[in-house]
């Protein structure tokens, strides 16, 4: 279950801005590559995957992402609604021993050892700094460098995010098995509201099932079935944000067959039970930027 390796193409030997709004832009399969990456979403929404994080994500989000770091965007099954970001890739250049090195930029570089792990920064710093994206798109060069710079450093002394990996998760450079992992996704979007057994995701991949269940534990760096119940308590985490449904209604929609089953996962992935969860996003929600 390898990723995908993707080259970012740049005229510039430090970084590259882009606006992305198509699903050929955006979206794409579990990938790695040499540059950082600060993903700004300003619309729409869909599933994360950082390392083996596994989680929503919805407008103005902010993430940033290290070097190599596997990480995929996709929409659901349920929606086809096209996400608009602005995504800055920052150049192994950019960290020219020259320049970089030097102790005005240690908070920069600190930050970007953070990145390893994957970073959500908190959504009141993210709207705080949603202009200044915006800013990026059209300046000149230099003063693209200077307001990118100025990102950074507001994000160096920033400590309301958090990880999203508990490790760092560095790809394999060995991209044969990138599909693996891609079709691990897509089984069990479409058929987690059913009982999945390790015979029937190993069977798909030609694996028996020791041998599958080996494989996912060290390339994702947890089990398979603790995979899937983060997936499905995701999927109950949208729903319990965007519907008014009862917990119990919820715990059966997105395949959960036990409600005490149910809560300790949530507790295990939230760290807090879903009716804490649904009123701490409605305080979130209601949030207005200075």
């Amino acid at each position: 279950m390898k990723p995908h390796y993707k080259p970012i193409p740049s005229e510039s030997n430090l970084f590259k801005v882009e606006f992305q709004k198509t699903s050929k832009e955006f979206y794409y399969p579990w990938h790695y590559h040499a540059e950082l990456e600060l993903t700004f979403i300003l619309g729409g929404q869909g599933v994360r995957y950082v390392g083996n994080s596994i989680e929503n994500f919805y407008e103005e989000e902010l993430v940033l992402l290290g070097s190599n770091l596997p990480h995929a965007w996709n929409t659901t099954i349920e929606q086809d609604q096209p996400v608009t970001a602005i995504v800055v890739y920052l150049k192994e250049d950019f960290f020219d021993k020259t320049w970089m090195q030097s102790i005005e930029f240690e908070g920069i570089r600190n930050l970007s050892a953070l990145m390893n792990k994957g970073i959500k920064v908190d959504k009141k710093i993210a709207l705080a700094l949603k202009q200044k994206f915006y800013d990026l798109l059209n300046a000149a060069p230099f003063e693209k460098l200077m307001i990118l710079l100025q990102i950074l450093e507001y994000l160096s002394h920033n400590q309301e995010y958090r990880f999203l990996c508990e490790q760092e998760f560095v790809g394999d450079f060995d991209d044969t098995d990138k599909k693996r992992v891609n079709a691990v996704y897509d089984y069990i979007q479409k058929n987690y509201l059913h009982q999945i057994s390790l015979a029937d995701i190993s069977s798909k991949l030609n694996m028996s099932e020791e041998y599958f269940s080996r494989y996912f534990s060290k390339t994702m760096k947890k089990p398979f079935f603790e995979f899937l119940n983060e997936y499905k308590i995701n999927r109950a985490c949208k729903q319990l944000i965007e519907t008014d449904k009862q917990i119990s209604e919820i715990c059966y929609a997105v395949g959960f067959e036990s409600i005490p089953f149910f809560y300790r996962q949530f507790k295990k992935f939230k760290d807090c039970q879903p009716k804490t969860y649904r009123k701490n996003f409605q305080k979130v929600s209601l949030y207005q930027p200075v």
